[in-house]
Order: structure tokens, then sequence, then C-alpha cells
């Protein structure tokens, strides 16, 4: 039951995405600076939406003498357009947040990750290209299109919390921006 719910505020969660995305809003920067990611992944989700849309004619066609199947069909991929879209969207409008005020920094992904480091506890950071990420205890890897650009080592754990509610302590975080350089300038000038 558990799962469930959390299934259904996950949808929530970025139905709403897309109608921030519509109205040009972010979600969560409030006073911070907002550092984006999604340029890493729009061609590939733009690829993916093209080829839902395909499929959708596609079964369209080949289902038309079956009318029940057809719309049973065509609602599921109407949904996994819209679902594909929403996922973009929330990428665009949940983007990494340094509030230097609050001693933060946001790390985002989806409506998946959202991880809050506060600035004290970094030890160091650097901009860091890794393509390829192994899993490793302690360790956090938020990739973008197989790919993190930053790498923040921390002097006491912080805890993420997965999609399902799973927690673990992590020590090192990897993760996508899409200004590297000025993220890790912004990190110094903050942390100073």
């Amino acid at each position: 039951m558990r799962v469930g719910w959390l299934l259904i505020r996950h949808e929530a969660r970025l139905l709403a995405s897309l109608a921030l995305w519509v109205a040009r809003r972010t979600h969560g920067t409030g006073r911070g600076t907002a550092f984006g990611y999604s340029r890493g992944q729009g061609a590939m989700t733009a690829g993916l939406a093209f080829v839902c849309v395909v499929e959708t004619v596609a079964l369209s066609v080949l289902l038309r003498d079956r009318p029940v199947v057809h719309a049973v069909f065509l609602f599921l991929d109407v949904y996994s357009i819209v679902f594909v879209v929403a996922l973009h969207a929330s990428s665009v409008v949940r983007p990494h947040v340094l509030n230097g005020a609050a001693g933060t920094l946001r790390i985002r992904r989806y409506v998946h990750v959202d991880l809050c480091v506060p600035l004290e506890r970094i030890t160091s950071v650097r901009r860091e290209l890794r393509m390829t990420h192994e899993r490793a205890e302690g360790e956090l890897a938020v990739e973008v299109g197989s790919q993190t650009t930053v790498t923040l080592e921390l002097a006491e754990p912080v805890t993420h919390v997965g999609f399902l509610g799973r927690r673990r302590e992590v020590r090192v975080v990897r993760f996508h921006a899409d200004d590297p350089e000025g993220l890790v300038r912004a990190l110094g000038r903050a942390r100073v």
C-alpha cells in the first residue's frame, strides 16, 4: 500500500512539474541561485517522445477495428507521451539550488532525487567529468545522460532518501550541472 501511495505522489509531482513548466516557473528556488542540468538530456527526451508519438499512431492504425482494445492502448500511449514530457519538465523546473543565505546546496534530479547538503559539511568541491559510475558504499551519483560533472566530498555524511524511501548515508556526491565551472565557483564563494 505504501508503494502505491509513493507512486501516486510521484505522478502528482510530475504533473505539477508539467504545469510549472507551462507557466515558466521553477520549484523550490526561492532566493537561491538555480543551476540547471537538463540540457544534457533534452535531445534524448525529445527523441523518446517522438518514438512514443509514432507508436501511438501505428497502434491506432493497427487496432482501428477493435474499439475497446484501441481505446485502452490509446489511453496508455497518450499517458506515456505525457509522462516523458513531464519527466523533462521536472528536470527543467527543479534545478539544483545554491542558497548561500541558508547555507545549503540542494541537489536534484527530476522528482526522484532531492538532497540538501549543508555548505559547512563540504570539504572539497571540484569539476570532474565522469562517464562511468560504479556503486560504492557512501557515494551517490546523480547522473544525467550517464555522466556527472561535479564532485562533492563531505566531512560528515548526509542522508539520502531514495525513491521508495530507503535511507542511506553518503559522504561523496557526484552530480551533473550544465555549468559545472560556474557552480564550483559559486560554491567556493558561498563557503567562504
